[in-house]
C-alpha cells in the first residue's frame, strides 16, 4: 500500500538543489566528486545525482552488479556525500534494452538497486531519456503504450525500495520540444501524470533539451499535466554536444519566481570538472535568493530581475572572486591548498619557478630541479628574469565573457565582434584622405587592438597560474580563442596599413592553426544552413521567392526535392502509407487550381497541394473526419528555405483557393519525425490536432475549418 505523500502528511520536503553528473564523455574522478560535495555543503546545495553516461553499469550494462573494487569506491563516495550533508542519488538507465513485461528483467533491476542500497544509498532515480520509443512485441502485448510500460516498472521498483523520500523519474519526453503535439495534449505526459505514484518526482529540462529561457508559465503548464512540480535537469551549462565550446557565464534566464513552483533544480554542467565553478556557484546563489540573502540583491544596472532579486551579474562577480582564490592556490598532498604567491623579487609578485611548484605539489610534471640549486641572479647587461603577472579578477571576468552561455556571448565578446564587423565593412575609409570616417576607423581599430591585447594578457596569466588542474581543463579552449583573436588582430592591422599583408591571414598555404580544421568543420561549411545559428549575425541575405500555380511538369522536381529532403533514407516499408504521399509522389493529382509551387533563384524549393474531395483516397478509419474536413492538403519545403514567411504565404494562398472551390475544411497528415512541419502548422494558430480511431502511433492529423 502506498505510503502517504508529503502533501498528504503536511510534511515539507526540502527543495532539491545541486549537481547532476549526467553528461556524455569521461566521468569525473572520485577525488573531484568528493571535492564537489565539500563545495555543495559550503554553498548551500544539497544533492548529487550520479548518472554519468559512460559508467557502463549505469546504462549500457545496467544488469551487471558492481565488482568488490567498484563497490568499495561507491561506498566511499556515498559516505563522503553523507559526511557533507549531500543527498547521493544513484541513477540507473535501463531503457536501452529492457523488456518491461519480463518479470526477470524487473527482478534484475531490483537486484541491482538493492546492491546499491546496501552501499548506504537511500535515494534513487530511473532514467528513460535518449532511447528509442518503439516497444518490442512482448511489451506491445502487455502495455497499451510506452508510457504505461515505464510507469508500471517505475512504480514497482519504487514500492520495492520502500518508497524512498527521494526517487526521480526521467521521462523519454523530457522537454516540451519532444511532446506530441504539445505539453498540454501529450498522451505520454498525461499517462505519466495520472499513473506515476505521487512520491515519485519527474525530471524536466524545460522548453528544449538546452533551454534558453524557462518561464513560470511553462512550469505551471507541465506541472498541471504531471500533477506534481518537476525537478529541473538544467543543461544550460552542458557542453557534451560540442567539444569546441565551454560555458562559464552565470546561471540566468530562469526567474526566481520559479522556485516556489519547482521541486528542485539540478545543473548538468560542462564535462570538464574545474571550469564548473561558476555554473555551480551561481546556481547556489540563485537558490539562496528564496531565502532573502544579501548577496543576491538586485543592482540597478543589472538586466531583468524578479521579485526575489537575483542578479546574474552580481552572482557572477561573487563566483569569480572565489574562483580567483582557487587559481592562486596549488593542490597539496592530503587535499589541502596553499596560497601561491612569492614576493622575493623587489617591485612585484612573482610565482615560484613552475618546476619548483611541481616538486612541492605533485609528480605531474616530468621536469624537476634540485631544491638545493642556487637561485640565478642576472648580472649587469643580462636579460632580466621573466616575471609572470598574477591573475586578476578582470582576467576571469574576460574569460567568462569569452565563454559565456549557449545562446549568448558576454559583453566583451559581443563588442569585439561588432567592432571587427564594422572595421571590415568600412575598410574603404582607410585608403581615403583624412576624413571623419577615417579618424573613426582608426579610433575603433585601436579600441579593437586594446581588447585583443587584453585577451593575450589573460592567456599569459592563466598559463602561469599556480593551480595547474584548472588550467589543464581550460587550456585547449583558451589556446583556440587566442589563435582566433591573433588572426583577427593581424587582419585589422593589415587593413589599416600598419603591417605588410599577413601570411597567417592571406596565404594559400596557411599553418594548420590558421583555419578551423577537422572533418566536422568541412561538413558544416558545405551545408546550406551553416552559420544560421551563430550568436553574432551579419544582416540576413535577402532571398527572392515566387509562388506560382502547380503544373504536371513539376512532378519530377517535387520528387527530386523529396529525395533531397532526407525521408528517402528511411525504407518505404517502415513508413505508414499516407494519402499525402500519393499527392507528393504523383499517384494522386491535386484538384484543379489547388496546387502551388515555391521557387527561388535555384529552382523549386517547396510545394503546397490540395485535394478538394479526399473520400475516394481515404481509408475506412479516415472517413469519419471527412464530414467536417473533407479536403486534404500537403506541404513541404526544401531545407534551404529557413524563414517561415514564404511558407505562410503559400499555405494561406492554397487555403483561399480551396475555400473558393467549395471546401469547408481541410486536414493534413504528419509523421511525428517531421517536427518542422508540425511546428509550422501548430504556430499558424488555426490548425488543431484531430483525434481519429485506428490512427498509427507515428502519425498526427491536424485540421482547420475554412
Amino acid at each position: 500500500m502506498p505510503k502517504p505523500s508529503a502533501s498528504e502528511t503536511g510534511k515539507t520536503r526540502r527543495f532539491i538543489s545541486g549537481v547532476v553528473e549526467g553528461f556524455y564523455g569521461r566521468p569525473w574522478t572520485m577525488e573531484q566528486r568528493t571535492e564537489l560535495f565539500q563545495r555543495e555543503q559550503k554553498w548551500g546545495l544539497n544533492t548529487y545525482l550520479y548518472a554519468p553516461k559512460d559508467d557502463y553499469k549505469h546504462r549500457m550494462y545496467w544488469r551487471d552488479l558492481y565488482s568488490p573494487e567498484e563497490a568499495e569506491k561507491l561506498v566511499a563516495l556515498i559516505t563522503a556525500a553523507k559526511k557533507n550533508g549531500v543527498d547521493f542519488i544513484y541513477a540507473i538507465s535501463p531503457g536501452l534494452d529492457i523488456t518491461f513485461s519480463n518479470p526477470k528483467e524487473v527482478a534484475t533491476l531490483k537486484r541491482k538497486l538493492d546492491q546499491v542500497s546496501g552501499f548506504g544509498c537511500s535515494s534513487f532515480s530511473l532514467l528513460f531519456d535518449d532511447i528509442e520509443t518503439e516497444m518490442c512485441p512482448a511489451d506491445k502485448q502487455a502495455f497499451s503504450s510506452f508510457a504505461h510500460a515505464q510507469v508500471a516498472v517505475t512504480n514497482e521498483v519504487f514500492t520495492h525500495l520502500g518508497q524512498p523520500d527521494t526517487f526521480l523519474f526521467c521521462p523519454t519526453d523530457y522537454c516540451a520540444a519532444f511532446c506530441t503535439p504539445n505539453v498540454s495534449q501529450s498522451a505520454y505526459l498525461h499517462t505519466v501524470g495520472e499513473n506515476l505514484l505521487p512520491g515519485i518526482d519527474v525530471l524536466w529540462t524545460g522548453p528544449k533539451v538546452v533551454s534558453h529561457h524557462i518561464t513560470v508559465e511553462s512550469i505551471v503548464e507541465v506541472s498541471s499535466v504531471l500533477k506534481r512540480a518537476p525537478v529541473i535537469w538544467d543543461n544550460i551549462h552542458a557542453n557534451d554536444y560540442d567539444p569546441q565550446r565551454i560555458f562559464m557565464g552565470p546561471y540566468k534566464d530562469r526567474p526566481t519566481d520559479l522556485i516556489p513552483k519547482l521541486r528542485g533544480v539540478l545543473t548538468n554542467p560542462n564535462c570538464e570538472y574545474y571550469p564548473n565553478f561558476v555554473a555551480i556557484h551561481t546556481l547556489a546563489t540563485w537558490c539562496r535568493s528564496n531565502e532573502g540573502q544579501r548577496d543576491v540583491e538586485m543592482t540597478g544596472d543589472d538586466e531583468g530581475g524578479s521579485a526575489l532579486c537575483y542578479s546574474p551579474k552580481r552572482a557572477l562577480t561573487l563566483a569569480l572572486t572565489d574562483w580567483l582564490q582557487e587559481f592562486l592556490s596549488t593542490d597539496q598532498p592530503g587535499g589541502t591548498r596553499e596560497k601561491f604567491l612569492s614576493t622575493d623579487q623587489p617591485g612585484g609578485q612573482r610565482p615560484l619557478n613552475p618546476t619548483r611548484l611541481k616538486k612541492e605539489s605533485s609528480a605531474e610534471e616530468p621536469m624537476q630541479t634540485d631544491v638545493g640549486d642556487p637561485v640565478y641572479v642576472p648580472g649587469p647587461g643580462d636579460n632580466p628574469l621573466f616575471t609572470a603577472e598574477p591573475l586578476t579578477l578582470d582576467d576571469l571576468q574576460l574569460l567568462s565573457e569569452l565563454f559565456y552561455l549557449p545562446y549568448e556571448h558576454g559583453s566583451t565578446a559581443r563588442t569585439m565582434l561588432t567592432e571587427l564587423n564594422w572595421l571590415k565593412a568600412h575598410r574603404e575609409a582607410v585608403g581615403e584622405a583624412e576624413t571623419e570616417m577615417t579618424a573613426e576607423w582608426r579610433s575603433r581599430a585601436k579600441r579593437f587592438d586594446v581588447m585583443c591585447v587584453a585577451v593575450f594578457t589573460m592567456f599569459n596569466r592563466l598559463s602561469n597560474a599556480p593551480n595547474r588542474s584548472i588550467l589543464y581543463d581550460l587550456y585547449n579552449y583558451i589556446c583556440d580563442i587566442k589563435s582566433g583573436v591573433t588572426l583577427a588582430r593581424a587582419y585589422v592591422k593589415e587593413l589599416g596599413g600598419q603591417s605588410r599583408p599577413s601570411a597567417q591571414v592571406m596565404t594559400d598555404d596557411p599553418e594548420p592553426w590558421g583555419f578551423r580544421g577537422g572533418l566536422s568543420g568541412e561538413f558544416q561549411r558545405m551545408l546550406p544552413c551553416h552559420g544560421n545559428r551563430d550568436l553574432f549575425r551579419h544582416p540576413p541575405m535577402t532571398s527572392v521567392y515566387s509562388i506560382r500555380p502547380y503544373c504536371p511538369e513539376d512532378k519530377t522536381e517535387i520528387s527530386r526535392m523529396e529525395m533531397q529532403r532526407g525521408e528517402a533514407k528511411i525504407p518505404a516499408a517502415a513508413l505508414p502509407a499516407l494519402m499525402s504521399d500519393g499527392l507528393a509522389g504523383g499517384q494522386l493529382s491535386p484538384s484543379p487550381n489547388c496546387g502551388l509551387v515555391l521557387e527561388d533563384e535555384r529552382g523549386v524549393c517547396g510545394y503546397a497541394l490540395g485535394l478538394i474531395d479526399a473520400t475516394a483516397a481515404a481509408l475506412n478509419n479516415q472517413r469519419a473526419l471527412l464530414g467536417d474536413f473533407p479536403s486534404l492538403i500537403t506541404m513541404q519545403l526544401h531545407p534551404r528555405v529557413t524563414h517561415p514567411a514564404p511558407a505562410r504565404r503559400m499555405i494561406g494562398s492554397l487555403l483561399s483557393l480551396m475555400k473558393a472551390s467549395g471546401s469547408r475544411g481541410v486536414f493534413c497528415e504528419l509523421r511525428q519525425g517531421d517536427r518542422r512541419m508540425f511546428d509550422f502548422y501548430s504556430k499558424l494558430g488555426s490548425f488543431t490536432t484531430l483525434k481519429m480511431a485506428g490512427l498509427p502511433r507515428d502519425i498526427v492529423v491536424m485540421g482547420t475549418s475554412l
